[in-house]
């Protein structure tokens, strides 16, 4: 069987810390947005239990199949709101710890999917 690898031109992020978060050769120390174009540093830091749809208008803007919100070094659940906001648009929203959320924003843009993560150190 032969194996061959498979690059991907998505943005993949390469390691989360307690204080940062490494995109590329880029360090992050702040909230940040990304999708698989780009990444937003510029994000709200809005605290999660405060978080409303108007806060993801830029990201929905790209259609996104799932937004992947890390929530820190601990979960922490969003306004109920906004979690059946995302589901009238058929968006899902999945929320965990930031580590964990990287993980799975990695995995769902390798594979090609419409993925946006939200990631709060």
């Amino acid at each position: 069987m032969k194996f061959t690898r498979e690059y991907t031109t998505s943005i993949m992020i390469r390691s989360v810390s307690e204080d940062e978060i490494v995109i590329g050769e880029a360090r992050y120390r702040n909230t940040i947005a990304l999708t698989a174009d780009v990444v937003l540093d510029d994000w709200s830091a809005k605290p999660v239990g405060e978080l409303a749809e108007d806060d993801f208008a830029e990201l929905l803007d790209g259609e996104p199949e799932v937004i992947v919100l890390g929530t820190g070094p601990t979960n922490l659940f969003p306004p109920r709101e906004l979690v059946f906001s995302m589901a009238r648009r058929g968006v899902g929203l999945e929320v965990m710890d930031t580590a964990a959320a990287a993980r799975t924003y990695n995995v769902l843009a390798s594979e090609g999917r419409p993925v946006v993560a939200v990631l709060y150190i």
